[in-house]
C-alpha cells in the first residue's frame, strides 16, 4: 500500500488479485526413490482438482497454499509421513510467514532460476535462503545453480534435479561430474520414463530418482470442513490484542471444526513438536502468539469456495490497522477496534468471491461497521475511503479526506509505516 506522500507510486490493490481454490484439498505427490527403489521424499504439488495429468499450480502463493493444505487440512502424515516432502517456493516468497509454520527439517524448498539471471534479484534471494538454512531448511535447484550467476546459490544446494525431458543424454556426464565436486549436493534425476535411462543414470553414478519408470503422481485429497469466517477473525483479533490463553481456548472451544484444524496443525508431523497435544491451551502456549496469527491470517483465505490467495488475508489485516491508528487520532477507542474490524472485513467480498451484502449476511456486526461496508456510510466511512486512496495512490483524494478528518500527511503516513512494520512483525518471527 503506497503511502500518501507518495501519489506516483504502483498502485496495488485487490482488483490484481486472483481467487483461487474449492471445497477440495488437492495435493499431488510423487516419490523420489533411491536405486532400489526405496522412497526417501515425496515431491508435493499444488491442483486445482484431482487429476494427476493436469498442470501443477506455479503462482506467487501456490506454495503458500500447499504447504498450508499440507498441514492443516490434509495432514503430513497422510502426505509424507516421516520423510521429506519437496515443495516449490518461488523467489518471491522465500521470506514468506508460511514458511514459519513448518518444521524445517521436513521440507525440501525447490527454488526455480531467475528471469533473466536478473543479478541482484539472485543475490537478494541468496540472502533469505542463507537465513532459512540457518533454521534448518534445505534447499533444490536445477541445473542452473552450477552456472556463474548462480554461485552464491551453490553453497546452498542440498539437491541438485536434472529433468531427463530437457537434458540431452550426451550432457549428463559433464553435469554429473561438474556436481560431484561439491559433495555436500545429491543428484536427483526427475522424469525419469524408461529403464534405459534409468541404468544410464546409475551407471553415471546418480542415487536419487523421480519419474514414471518409478510411480506415476498421485492425488491426496480432504473436503475442507471449514470454521466460521467470524470466529477466525475474532481469533486474529484475540491474537493481536495478546489475549491470555484461556480466552482464545474459549473461542476455540465454540467452533469445533476451527479447533479440529489448530490440533491437526499442531499435532502433524510437518509442525515438528515430536508429541500430542490435546489441550486448546496447551496448544495455545506451544504455538505462540505469532505463530498462531500466522496460521489464522493463512486460514482465513480458505474459508469458502472462491477464497483468495494468502496475500489477500495480508493484504487485509494490514488495512485493518492501518484504519485502527487512523482512527485512533480522531476516534474513542470502542471506535478504533470497530475500525479494525472494518478494515478487515473490508475484503471480504474480494475473499469470498461474493458481493459484500451477501458476505455480511450470516454475520452479527456492529452497526458502524456494516453501515461503512455496505452503505459507504457512517462514523468510520471516511478512513476506509482514506486508506483506499492511499493504496490507489490518488493524491487528489488523500487531500480532500486528510482535510476533512484534520489529519496531516505525517500523521497518515506514520500510521500506514506502523501498520505495515506491525504486520510485517508477525511474519519475520
Amino acid at each position: 500500500m503506497p503511502l500518501a506522500a507518495h501519489a506516483d507510486a504502483d498502485p496495488i490493490g485487490p482488483a490484481a488479485l486472483i481467487p483461487t481454490g474449492g471445497d477440495i484439498a488437492v495435493i499431488i505427490r510423487q516419490p523420489i526413490v533411491d536405486a532400489k527403489r526405496g522412497v526417501i521424499g515425496y515431491e508435493l504439488l499444488q491442483r486445482q482438482h484431482a487429476d494427476p495429468s493436469t498442470e501443477a499450480i506455479t503462482t506467487v502463493t501456490a506454495d503458500a497454499a500447499l504447504i498450508f493444505n499440507a498441514l492443516s487440512n490434509i495432514g503430513s502424515e497422510a502426505l509424507f509421513g516421516k520423510k521429506i516432502a519437496f515443495v516449490d517456493c518461488t523467489t518471491e516468497t522465500l521470506n514468506g510467514a508460511h514458511l514459519e509454520i513448518v518444521d524445517p527439517e521436513s521440507i525440501v524448498l525447490q527454488v526455480p532460476a531467475i528471469e533473466d539471471n536478473a543479478s541482484d534479484l539472485i543475490a537478494v534471494a541468496a540472502e533469505f535462503m542463507d537465513q532459512l538454512r540457518t533454521r534448518g531448511f534445505r534447499f533444490a535447484f536445477g541445473p542452473h545453480v552450477l552456472t556463474r550467476p548462480y554461485a552464491s546459490w551453490l553453497p546452498h544446494a542440498s539437491y541438485i534435479k536434472l529433468d531427463m525431458r530437457r537434458l540431452k543424454p550426451d550432457t549428463l556426464p559433464t553435469l554429473v561430474r561438474i556436481a560431484g565436486q561439491h559433495p555436500h549436493t545429491q543428484l536427483i534425476a526427475e522424469k525419469v520414463e524408461s529403464s534405459s535411462v534409468f541404468d544410464l543414470l546409475v551407471k553415471l553414478g546418480v542415487k536419487l530418482f523421480e519419474g514414471y519408470y518409478f510411480e506415476r503422481p498421485t492425488a491426496v485429497t480432504a473436503k475442507l470442513a471449514n470454521p466460521a469466517y467470524s470466529n477466525v477473525i475474532q481469533l486474529i483479533n484475540l491474537v493481536r490484542k495478546e489475549a491470555d490463553p484461556a480466552t482464545i481456548e474459549e473461542l476455540l472451544k465454540r467452533d469445533p471444526t476451527l479447533s479440529f484444524k489448530l490440533l491437526r496443525y499442531i499435532n502433524s508431523a510437518g509442525f515438528g513438536l515430536g508429541c500430542e497435544v490435546t489441550s486448546f491451551r496447551h496448544a495455545v502456549m506451544i504455538l505462540g502468539l505469532k505463530k498462531l496469527f500466522r496460521w489464522a491470517a493463512l486460514l482465513l483465505t480458505a474459508i469458502k469456495s472462491g477464497t483468495a490467495p494468502p496475500v489477500v488475508a495480508s493484504f487485509a489485516v494490514t488495512r485493518g490497522r492501518f484504519m485502527e491508528l487512523l482512527a485512533a487520532e480522531c476516534l474513542p477507542a470502542a471506535d478504533c477496534d470497530n475500525a479494525f474490524l472494518a478494515g478487515v472485513f473490508s475484503m471480504l467480498d474480494v475473499m469470498l468471491g461474493v458481493p459484500m451484502e451477501q458476505a455480511l449476511g450470516d454475520l452479527v456486526l456492529p452497526s458502524d461497521i456494516n453501515d461503512v461496508l455496505i452503505e459507504r456510510s457512517g462514523v468510520l466511512a471516511p478512513f476506509l475511503q482514506l486508506v483506499e486512496a492511499c493504496e490507489v495512490a490518488d493524491g487528489a483524494e488523500v487531500a480532500e479526506l486528510s482535510r476533512s478528518l484534520q489529519l496531516s500527511n505525517e500523521q497518515i503516513n506514520r500510521a500506514h509505516l506502523q501498520a505495515l512494520a506491525w504486520a510485517e512483525a508477525f511474519a519475520e518471527g
